[in-house]
């Protein structure tokens, strides 16, 4: 394999994930083209581009799910290579074929190692073959009601119906009863043909309190594969990550290096070639079993590049530029603790539904061991068209009791006005005995969190509404002509002004 430098790359998302791409580019010396929608004109990832390009309106499917507008644009603007970010196309083999049938560099793994992984029962089969542990279940997708009720009873309940296309919870049942069984197939099928027009599913065991471990891998062209450890991903609501860590707090050097190596054996199995990451289930027994395999980077990659120090991204690059890893297993070691908290704009009360809006003020912290991507500024929307995410809080220190409680503080710091968010949730959970203690599964937030306990006291109800008095004067002159960014929000004080008499 010849290396090949690329000199022009088209970023083939939006958001947070498109401006880090943008921003390891710039290290590089690589010039970059934005793609955007019409509700993204203004976005953060389009001011940073050397180029941006229009390609539709605001819908994902007529935009930045549009394979032939997105190529269109890499022709139009000189674009030697294309990264998909994660999320849209990442894992569209079609797409990453096309990409390639057009002389364009695929900044990921094969089309069909895609293929191949994205298809639940087809990567289940693969990864028998290759020796990874699996949980009980069917090896294929089976379309039979009565035969999968039968398989159901034999795994024995709780079980989980999967949609084989499936991801993000989407397609997905646990039934409990082997009453409820007919109804929960047939939805998760309705379902998972809404969501992916496909609707096969396969049964398997339903693990009871399990953690949710993966390892990042790193695979060239030349045949090296290697693992960069393990991220904790086990906080989740609606089987989505909101918190994550690297490393985990339960993993021992020996089950960290049989999950390495049987993450290694699986990138292998399917010929992979870039970034990806083999995730697990970890049961109370610490038995662990192949859940699925993402081919793309994931959300949570800085928490990896913290305590390895590697650019995720510029090993991307590296190897689609067809250059070797240059290192090997025994050359990688974990240095310190890593925390990331997702920022959402969800109102968490409300069981973290998407409260999308305008940005009048976004003030991240800042100071030692703290890294924040983000995708907007202050000023900026948060579209109701696209995925919620204002931003990637990480922190970084030595040990995790010092990790975390540097997010308490980074989290108290960050400073933002005009819309709901995650970051009272995740301020809780730094608190929390159970997640201090690492004693905590994929039911944390059932198990450990009260929507009741982020009710605002009058105090800082009072306080809010005079901080919204002054928004409404400040950001008004700006509500009117062709939506320019809002003027800075002045910040209520902390201090209580008292009279001495």
């Amino acid at each position: 394999m010849t290396p090949r430098p690329i000199r022009t790359l088209l970023v083939a998302n939006r958001g947070e994930i498109a401006v880090r791409v943008l921003r390891t580019c710039r290290e590089r010396g690589i010039r970059t083209v934005a793609v955007y929608s019409e509700a993204d004109r203004n976005a953060l990832h389009v001011r940073l581009a050397d180029e941006a390009v229009a390609i539709g309106p605001a819908a994902s499917s007529e935009s930045y799910l549009a394979v032939d507008k997105v190529i269109e644009a890499a022709r139009r603007s000189g674009a030697d290579a294309i990264h998909p970010g994660y999320g849209f196309l990442s894992e569209n083999a079609a797409f990453a074929q096309a990409v390639e049938e057009v002389g364009i560099v695929w900044v990921g793994p094969p089309p069909a190692a895609i293929s191949a992984m994205g298809d639940k029962t087809e990567a289940r089969k693969l990864m028998a073959e290759a020796g990874v542990p699996m949980a009980p279940g069917t090896p294929d997708a089976i379309d039979d009601p009565a035969e999968a009720e039968r398989v159901a009873g034999e795994i024995g309940y709780p079980v989980l119906v999967k949609a084989a296309a499936g991801g993000g919870g989407k397609g997905m049942r646990v039934v409990e009863r082997a009453e409820d069984f007919a109804q929960s197939f047939e939805r998760a099928r309705s379902e998972a043909q809404n969501a992916f027009g496909d609707g096969r599913v396969y049964v398997e065991k339903y693990l009871v309190g399990p953690r949710h471990i993966e390892i990042q891998v790193l695979a060239d062209g030349h045949g090296n594969v290697v693992h960069l450890f393990e991220r904790e991903c086990s906080i989740q609501r609606r089987h989505q990550k909101v918190i994550e860590e690297a490393p985990s707090a339960v993993l021992t050097p020996e089950l960290r290096a049989a999950m390495g190596e049987a993450a290694v054996q699986a990138a292998k199995a399917c010929d992979y070639v870039g970034a990806g990451t083999v995730e697990f289930l970890l049961d109370a027994n610490r038995d662990f079993y192949f859940l699925e395999m993402n081919t793309r980077l994931q959300v949570e990659h800085p928490v990896t590049e913290l305590i390895t120090g590697l650019d995720l991204v510029a090993e991307q690059i590296r190897i689609a530029e067809g250059e070797p890893l240059g290192y090997g297993q025994d050359d990688l070691e974990i240095w310190g603790h890593a925390v990331e908290c997702r920022v959402y704009a969800e109102d968490v009360p409300a069981g973290f539904l998407p409260a999308p809006g305008p940005l009048l003020r976004h003030r991240p912290p800042s100071g030692p061991g703290v890294r924040v991507d983000a995708g907007v500024e202050e000023g900026d929307e948060v579209p109701v068209y696209y995925d919620p995410m204002v931003a990637k809080l990480c922190t970084w220190a030595r040990t995790r009791e010092e990790a975390i409680r540097r997010m308490g503080r980074a989290l108290a710091e960050y400073d933002v006005a005009g819309i709901r968010t995650t970051i009272p949730f995740c301020r809780t959970v730094m608190r929390n005995p159970a997640f201090v203690s690492g004693d905590f599964d994929t039911g944390y937030v059932a198990n450990h969190f009260d929507p009741a306990t982020l009710a605002p006291s009058e105090a800082a109800l009072e306080t809010a509404r005079l901080a919204a008095g002054l928004v409404s004067l400040d950001a008004a002159p700006a509500a009117v002509g062709n939506g320019a960014a809002s003027a800075p929000v002045p910040v209520p004080s902390r201090w209580i002004r008292r009279r001495v008499v």
